[in-house]
């Protein structure tokens, strides 16, 4: 297939110009017209810091909370992806109810602010969860050593149930999203293929195992790939529930030492280096699997 190059053109030269006119004004602007005095000298020590005990470089506040990100997406999505399952044959299901539960997951997901919801499942649901489980309890009676695992894969002891409420608010949140994703797959298989595993003799339990989810895990990765991207960006939301992930320490450098621009600018690029990464994995596994058919 015949591809023609991209050319560089006189009208592309002057949107780069007025781009870094448009920079030079805004900095211009923070600097003389808001009369801030931005230091990013100060700005490395919040990432790395020595340990007065070892006399090595650790991480500080921005890194501690961009781990912490890395960590609460990835577990968030987990059961997200569980949920989405469960919602996405609901919603495919021939029984009414069924679908009548699973839609109202998902609408009642899509069309609320995801800032109203966070408040709502925490306080009122979480709140009365965590004590139910006796997470708390748990924790607090594992050996130094297990403590030691479940601090490195998931949060310290004195942060541990903030970090699976924030955990499973952020799957509750994504798994409606998820549970759209994996419907649309599963409706994209052609209705003659289910038709002669029916014919076939298999039960509905097999059809899906065997005909139509292996079908569906292949057209619906990339797209779930992507919305791993998305757990990232919206679990900046739990930083208003006291999670110290990036923007909970991002507000916390601004308030200590007033760095405002120096520290949000950075936070943004620790954003922007981690989703544009996962970003360009997707594109690859997209090319792959559009290869492999």
């Amino acid at each position: 297939m015949f591809t023609r190059k991209p050319k560089f053109r006189p009208i592309d030269a002057v949107l780069i110009l007025l781009c870094l006119a448009a920079g030079v004004y805004v900095a211009y602007r923070v600097k003389y017209g808001l009369e801030y005095r931005s230091d990013w000298g100060a700005i490395p020590q919040f990432l790395f810091h020595r340990d007065p005990a070892t006399g090595r470089w650790v991480p500080n506040y921005l890194l501690q909370g961009l781990v912490t990100t890395l960590k609460l997406s990835f577990w968030a999505t987990l059961p997200a992806l569980g949920m989405g399952l469960v919602v996405a044959l609901f919603r495919t299901s021939r029984n009414l109810f069924l679908r009548m539960v699973g839609r109202t997951y998902v609408e009642l997901i899509r069309n609320l602010p995801p800032l109203v919801l966070i408040f709502i499942f925490y306080f009122f649901v979480i709140d009365q969860l965590m004590p139910l489980l006796g997470i708390e309890a748990f924790i607090r009676s594992r050996s130094i050593g297990a403590q030691t695992v479940l601090a490195i894969l998931f949060a310290e002891k004195s942060l541990f149930v903030q970090f699976v409420s924030g955990v499973l608010t952020l799957a509750f949140f994504e798994g409606a999203y998820m549970a759209e994703i994996i419907r649309a797959g599963i409706e994209s298989i052609e209705r003659g293929q289910r038709e002669a595993a029916y014919s076939l003799g298999l039960s509905w339990a097999d059809e899906m195992r065997f005909v139509v989810l292996p079908q569906v895990v292949k057209r619906v990765l990339p797209a779930l790939a992507n919305e791993f991207i998305n757990t990232i960006k919206y679990s900046a939301i739990a930083s208003i529930v006291s999670i110290q992930e990036l923007t909970f320490m991002g507000r916390q450098v601004v308030v200590a030492t007033r760095y405002i621009f120096e520290t949000w600018i950075t936070v943004a690029a620790l954003y922007m280096v981690l989703t544009l990464s996962l970003s360009l994995a997707t594109g690859g596994l997209e090319r792959t699997l559009r290869t492999s058919d």
